[in-house]
Order: C-alpha cells, then structure tokens, then sequence
C-alpha cells in the first residue's frame, strides 16, 4: 500500500475513534460497490450517517471539504443507496464529511453534519 493510502487509512481510524467517542455506532468502514465508496458508516439519534473522511495537511491551498467535488458526492449517494437496499434499515440518511488537518503533528478534526443532499 502506498503512503498516501496508509495515510488515508490512518485519518479514517482517527475519524472512527472521534465518532466513537461522539456515541456514534460504527456500522461499517471501507464500503466499496461497482458505484463508489464510503469511508465510514455510522448511525447515532435516527440517523445512518455516510462519511467522506478527507485529510490533508492544512487548509493554505483548499478547505479539505472542498476535494469532496459533486462527481465524488455522486459516487457516495450511489454507494450509500446500494448499502441501503441491502439491508433493511429505518434510519434517516445523511452524508457527512470529517475533515483532518495533520501540519504540525497536531490533528485537528472537523465534523461537518449534513454536509451535502
């Protein structure tokens, strides 16, 4: 595996540990179908979140949330609908984005609920 995916599995485990520690319930990580891909699953108060994780260094060039482009929210929704058809599942569906900036070896996190429809 290569750094930059090491690293992404990294920011992805410190989002894991935030949420679990925000009383989410992880109900999957790495979801991957022929549509697309979500980083996280987690549910918590009625709702089944779907979690872009982006880390980056820090925001000098572009906010992390920004590389989350509408064609990479098009290939979460796809993914997130077939997760859903797979099982049966009562919660409202979300999508959200955790961002984690790394300068300094310091992390700072960045939970944004609801962050695209």
């Amino acid at each position: 595996m290569d750094r930059r995916k090491l690293a992404g599995r990294s920011g992805e485990a410190e989002a894991a540990k935030y949420l679990r520690s925000r009383g989410y319930e992880l109900l999957g990580m790495n979801y991957a179908c022929r549509g697309g891909e979500i980083d996280i699953i987690a549910a918590r108060d009625g709702f089944v979140a779907f979690v872009e994780v982006k880390l980056r260094a820090d925001a000098s060039f572009a906010e992390a949330r920004e590389f989350v482009t509408p064609a990479k929210q098009r290939r979460i929704k796809t993914a997130a609908l077939t997760w859903l058809s797979t099982r049966e599942c009562a919660l409202q569906p979300r999508f959200d984005v955790i961002e984690i900036y790394t300068r300094g070896g310091e992390l700072r996190l960045n939970h944004l609920e609801n962050a695209f429809e």
